[in-house]
């Protein structure tokens, strides 16, 4: 006879979730001792919650479907949140099992009682379950992970009081085939196809899983056959790209560069994505990006398969044997000299293996990675979907743990780095092949920026203090080694390319601190906000131009 973890553990596996990612604590101590029952569930320890949740994130977008968390209690749901919101915002599946006082316990509000549903509906609101009965357990697992798994994507919380997981007679259960997703209705591709004949400038946005081969090719071939320009969402939860691969053009994310690039679009046409909006208000400005003048169509929203919609277009349009413009293999050469963002950005083009995983967190440090990193071999990039930083380092866990033939390049700005450094310990334990790239410029440094952008006058020492992260320098290289890492830390170029060479030719963990200046700081800083307000004011192609040199 199962109890009700040991049946949960089995409804699991059978449902092909596989990898657990817990911080547990008392109250899911019998789901703890259920892993040794079941030998296909991986088991790994995170030492912070937020590890736990990101890593879950990273795992699920590389492996195409949801790992577990186990978490414990409210508090321990509340420590992962944000990373749940990455998840969230990035529609990407995962199984949250946060643990509970047993139902019998909860009337005397112990120290760690809390509305645990509450805080989940935060993130998960397509799915939040607190199992009432060990009988019931393994029927709302599997409704967990049917709305998990589905289009779009979600994060599922099944909260699991401990005597509904320590009771007897719970029976595992099986998970229900997935239906296929639906296509674009025929009367939607004819409206966008006559919308692209009629000669005015079009743009896709692609999102979500439109950035994959398959779709990228198919809109490429579109591109290719009628003109239409190719844009990415700003912060992809993954996006195929290299040598190889049809090129995309991500929107930027200063509102002011977005709206250059959509300036002159007449049709934009979203295949899981949404129109895009600026991440904050400013005083004065827009918040919705799209020109007045412009169209928005949905050819395929986040429940339909953008694959199969845009081959039903290119039909309609005549696009099929098109031939799509592929990205040419090219890398920059190696850096030289005293290091710089650019500098770093440069030596990953140069040395990214085939077939790697980027993890971008670089913040501001990264402006130059995308096209530095462009005809590199053909590689994944996840970016930071939900904008709460601390989500890096915890997804190249979860991209390695996926994926554990490739390897993974985790580049994460000081600032964000410090949200979720234990992740580097469970690097170690797990003998991961990740190669950590630090920014160390000793600063918030996008902050800074948001600073001069918003219009604050005469900001002070007090103000400037808590943007800054120079008392006392942090240093990476030693928190890595506490922590079981090879680390070191660099400051030139011909370091750094020594340290990379070493780290990609030795599997495990590496963590490589590259000492830099910021990328924009003091007459550039102060420049930017009066540039970004004079763009409005100049002609198209002079801030196109001007577009490329600052955020390329």
């Amino acid at each position: 006879m199962l109890n009700g973890a040991q049946a949960l553990m089995k409804t699991l596996v059978d449902a092909g979730v596989e990898v657990c990612f817990s911080n547990p604590g008392t109250s899911e101590m019998h789901f703890v001792a259920a892993l040794d029952s079941e030998p296909k569930m991986k088991a790994v320890l995170a030492l912070f919650e937020g590890v736990a949740t990101g890593a879950a994130d990273g795992y699920a977008r590389m492996a195409d479907k949801p790992a577990a968390t186990l978490l414990h209690l409210g508090c321990g749901l509340g420590n992962g949140l944000a990373n749940l919101h990455n998840a969230r915002k990035g529609k990407v599946p995962v199984i949250n099992i946060v643990g509970d006082h047993a139902t019998h316990h909860v009337k005397y509000d112990a120290q760690l009682q809390s509305d645990i549903e509450t805080i989940a509906r935060n993130v998960s609101p397509g799915f939040v379950r607190t199992s009432q009965t060990t009988e019931a357990l393994c029927k709302d697992a599997i409704d967990a992970i049917t709305v998990a798994r589905g289009l779009p994507g979600q994060v599922a919380t099944l909260i699991l009081p401990a005597d509904v997981s320590w009771g007897e007679g719970a029976e595992p259960c099986s998970l229900p085939p997935k239906p296929p997703a639906p296509v674009a209705d025929d009367a939607v591709v004819e409206e966008i196809a006559a919308a692209i004949r009629a000669g005015k400038k079009s743009a896709f946005l692609l999102g979500g899983r439109a950035l994959r081969e398959p779709s990228l090719l198919a809109a490429a071939k579109i591109t290719a056959n009628n003109g239409v320009k190719m844009f990415a969402e700003t912060f992809p939860v993954r996006i195929e790209r290299g040598a190889g691969i049809p090129p995309v053009e991500r929107i930027a994310y200063l509102a002011e560069l977005a709206s250059i690039q959509l300036a002159d679009i007449d049709n934009l046409i979203l295949l899981d994505s949404k129109a895009p909006v600026s991440f904050f208000a400013y005083p004065g400005k827009k918040s919705y990006l799209v020109p007045d003048s412009c169209t928005v169509h949905t050819l395929a929203n986040e429940e339909q398969d953008t694959t199969a919609s845009l081959n039903k277009l290119a039909e309609a349009l005549g696009a099929t044997q098109a031939t799509p413009a592929l990205q040419k293999p090219k890398r920059p050469d190696s850096p030289s000299g005293k290091l710089t963002a650019d500098k770093v950005c440069k030596a990953v083009g140069h040395y990214l293996p085939e077939d790697a995983i980027i993890v971008d967190e670089a913040i501001t440090s990264g402006l130059m990675l995308n096209v530095m990193t462009e005809g590199a071999p053909r590689h994944d990039m996840l970016t930071l979907t939900g904008g709460a930083i601390g989500q890096g380092l915890p997804n190249a866990v979860g991209a390695a743990i996926a994926c554990p033939d490739r390897p993974v390049l985790a580049l994460i700005g000081d600032g964000t780095a410090m949200y979720t450094n234990q992740a580097l310990w469970t690097m170690a334990r797990e003998g991961l092949n990740v190669t950590s790239i630090i920014f160390n410029n000793a600063s918030y440094s996008v902050l800074n920026i948001e600073l001069e952008r918003v219009g604050v006058d005469n900001v002070g020492e007090k103000a400037k203090s808590q943007l800054d992260l120079k008392g006392p320098v942090l240093n990476f290289s030693q928190i890595a080694q506490g922590m079981g890492v090879h680390g070191v830390r660099v400051s030139t170029g011909e370091e750094l390319s020594k340290a990379l060479e070493y780290a990609l030719s030795h599997s495990g963990p590496h963590l490589i601190e590259v000492m830099v200046p910021e990328s924009l700081s003091g007459v550039k800083r102060k420049v930017l906000p009066w540039l970004l307000k004079s763009l409005p004011k100049l002609p198209l192609p002079l801030t196109r131009s001007l577009k490329k040199k600052i955020a390329p």
